[in-house]
């Protein structure tokens, strides 16, 4: 879309319909979203699994002080970094938010939540601290290997979240993660009854970005997250997975350059785009592509 054909997207939204906005990282997302709240008016809320913590508000792109005044926002940095988070956390908070009276703008790059958002999401218990420990402890092939067929099946078995979390549900329960999702209820918010974007964002297009971002929060304040948040390092901590955070750790602790740590985390956040993208296109098909690179 161009900016003027988007614009006129926007203005043709109906009352109160929610608006739901996915992509990779730096590929324009927030500024989509607070574009259509200020526009159209609605709560831009977020879906991103790392940007609901405190204490690394720079080093998750979480909206500025300048952007949530020009709208409302919600589930940004609410959480202290030690808490324990997850997908089914997050439905059960943006549940009110989708019948709160203001337009939803859902919008994340976590794709297993606007899934769940419009796929609905199987109800696991819990999984005990004492089977996760035992997994943390595994190879991943010992993992796999205690996968029941049906469920090795379907996931990707090089992604040790995604295995892990199989391991663990099947030795919590007895049943594989594939039984559970078969008894998935209905979802929060049927696909059908949403605007649903996800944003292209080309290669070319999207490295230059990934650099200025991260070399503007090194400049705005990653560091002084970093030095705060040195004395409560947990590297186990969900928190502590925000891209960037251990290198600067590192970098703090002596152990490695500002420029290595810098180029590491470019790194990272390349494969994380990348991973993105591919979600995306297995997951959400049926989503209207936006390329924002031409608008």
């Amino acid at each position: 879309m161009e900016a003027a054909e988007i614009d006129r997207w926007i203005d043709g939204l109906p009352e109160g319909r929610p608006v739901l906005i996915a992509g990779p990282t730096a590929s324009g997302k927030s500024a989509l979203a607070l574009r259509i709240a200020e526009r159209a008016g609605g709560t831009v809320v977020n879906a991103d699994a790392l940007q609901v913590f405190a204490g690394w508000e720079v080093l998750t792109a979480q909206p500025s002080a300048a952007d949530r005044a020009r709208a409302p926002h919600a589930l940004y940095g609410h959480l202290p970094h030690d808490a324990p988070y997850s997908v089914g956390h997050w439905l059960r908070e943006v549940r009110p938010l989708l019948d709160g009276g203001s337009r939803p703008i859902v919008v994340g790059g976590t794709g297993l939540y606007l899934s769940a958002l419009t796929e609905g999401l199987a109800e696991i218990p819990p999984v005990p601290a004492e089977v996760r420990a035992e997994a943390d402890a595994l190879p991943l092939p010992a993992l796999v290997a205690g996968l029941d067929a049906r469920t090795a099946g379907g996931i990707d078995l090089a992604n040790r979240a995604r295995v892990q979390r199989a391991w663990e549900v099947r030795r919590a329960t007895g049943r594989g993660l594939a039984e559970w999702q078969a008894e998935t209820p209905p979802p929060l918010l049927p696909p059908e009854a949403a605007e649903r974007l996800v944003l292209g964002a080309p290669k070319d297009w999207l490295e230059p970005r990934l650099v200025r971002r991260f070399d503007a929060m090194l400049s705005g304040g990653a560091l002084d997250e970093a030095r705060a948040m040195r004395p409560r390092w947990d590297p186990a901590l969900l928190s502590s997975k925000a891209i960037g955070a251990r290198e600067l750790i590192a970098f703090l602790g002596g152990e490695t350059t500002l420029e290595d740590a810098r180029e590491s985390a470019l790194i990272q956040t390349r494969r994380y785009a990348k991973r993105q993208r591919t979600w995306f296109r297995a997951r959400m098909g049926d989503w209207r592509r936006v390329d924002l690179s031409t608008a």
